[in-house]
C-alpha cells in the first residue's frame, strides 16, 4: 500500500554490518518500522533505510542502530515520496538456507514451489524472517534435532510471525501450539500458517508465559521452542522444565555471547544438559535436553 508521507532513517555500512542492522531493524525494533531496505551503495559500503508512517524517536533510534553494530556511524532522517516501501523491503529480503529448510518472501514463490522444506514469511508487523541469527539458530537446530529425534508434540513460546512452529510441523507429524503475548503477532502468524497449508496442524493462543489452558492441557510437550530474551526465559526456566516431558528438548535463543554461559546455567539447575549450541554473529542458540525433574 502507497504512504502518503513516509519518514525515512538510513545509514552506510560494511555489508556485514549492513546486513546484521537490517536483520535486526527487520526483527527487534519497537515500535516496528514499516519496512526495511539494504541497498548496495557500488562504494564497499551498503545502505540499511528504515521507513515509517510516523515520524521515529530520533535519539531511540539512534541508541538502537548504535547497540545493534554503527556505534559511529552517522544516521540521516527525511521525508521521502511516496512509494510501496514494504514491496520494496520484501523484494531486498533474499530467500535464507537453514539446513533443510530454505526461508523466503512472496516474491520467491515461484522458485520454492514444490520443496518440502520450503517456509514463506514476508517480513511485516511480527518478529522472525530468518534474517536474524537468533532465528537462523533456532532453525538449524530444528532441522539437526529433526534427524534423530521422533516428536509428537511442540510448544512455540513467542512465536512471532510463526516461522518455528511451520519449520516443527515441516521437519515432524506434530501437533503444534504457538503462543505470543501479542495479539497483532498472532494474526500475521495465523495468516502464514494459512499461506504454508499448515492452518489445521498448529493452534495458536494469545498469552504470556505457560498459564493459558490449552498449554497446560497439553503440556508435557516432547519440544518446547523459546526464542525471546535471555532474561524472561531464564525466568522461565523452571515452568519450562515442568511443561516439557522427561528426556523431552527444549531450544532456546534470543541470547547474546555474552548472555549464554548465564542462560545455559539457570537451565542446568532447572534439570536440562547441552546437545548443541549455534552461534550466529552475536547470538546464540542451544538445544537441550530435560534430564531430571525441576526443583
Amino acid at each position: 500500500m502507497t504512504q502518503e508521507t513516509t519518514y525515512n532513517a538510513s545509514l552506510s555500512l560494511p555489508k556485514e554490518g549492513a546486513e546484521a542492522l537490517a536483520a535486526a531493524l527487520t526483527e527487534l525494533l519497537w515500535p516496528p518500522a514499516d519496512a526495511v531496505g539494504l541497498f548496495d551503495n557500488e562504494d564497499g559500503t551498503w545502505r540499511v533505510e528504515a521507513s515509517f508512517a510516523e515520524r521515529p524517536d530520533g535519539e531511540s533510534l539512534k541508541e538502537f542502530v548504535e547497540a545493534h553494530g554503527a556505534e559511529g556511524h552517522e544516521i540521516s532522517f527525511g521525508d521521502v515520496p511516496p512509494a510501496d516501501w514494504v514491496a520494496i523491503s520484501q523484494s531486498n529480503l533474499h530467500p535464507v538456507r537453514a539446513g533443510r529448510f530454505l526461508i523466503h518472501g512472496s516474491h520467491d514463490r515461484a522458485m520454492a514451489h514444490g520443496k518440502r522444506w520450503a517456509i514463506e514469511v514476508d517480513a511485516g508487523q511480527a518478529f522472525g524472517t530468518a534474517h536474524h541469527g537468533s532465528t537462523l539458530g533456532c532453525l538449524k537446530a530444528i532441522d539437526d534435532l529433526a534427524k534423530r529425534e521422533p516428536i509428537k508434540t511442540v510448544l512455540d513460546i513467542g512465536t512471532g510471525t510463526g516461522i518455528l512452529a511451520i519449520a516443527a510441523a515441516r521437519a515432524w507429524p506434530a501437533r503444534v501450539i504457538a503462543s505470543d503475548i501479542d495479539p497483532i503477532a498472532i494474526g500475521v502468524a495465523e495468516e502464514n500458517f494459512r499461506l504454508n497449508q499448515l492452518a489445521r496442524t498448529i493452534t495458536t493462543v494469545t498469552t504470556a508465559g505457560l498459564g493459558h489452558t490449552i498449554i497446560r492441557e497439553s503440556a508435557p510437550f516432547d519440544l518446547v521452542i523459546a526464542n525471546i530474551l535471555a532474561r524472561p526465559l531464564m525466568s522461565m526456566a523452571h515452568g519450562i522444565a515442568r511443561a516439557v516431558k522427561p528426556g523431552g528438548l527444549v531450544i532456546l535463543s534470543g541470547i547474546t555471547r555474552k548472555q549464554a554461559e548465564g542462560v545455559a546455567a539457570t537451565y542446568r539447575a532447572a534439570g536440562f544438559t547441552r546437545l548443541r549450541r549455534f552461534t550466529i554473529s552475536d547470538w546464540v542458540t542451544l538445544a537441550l535436553r530435560r534430564t531430571s525433574s525441576s526443583n
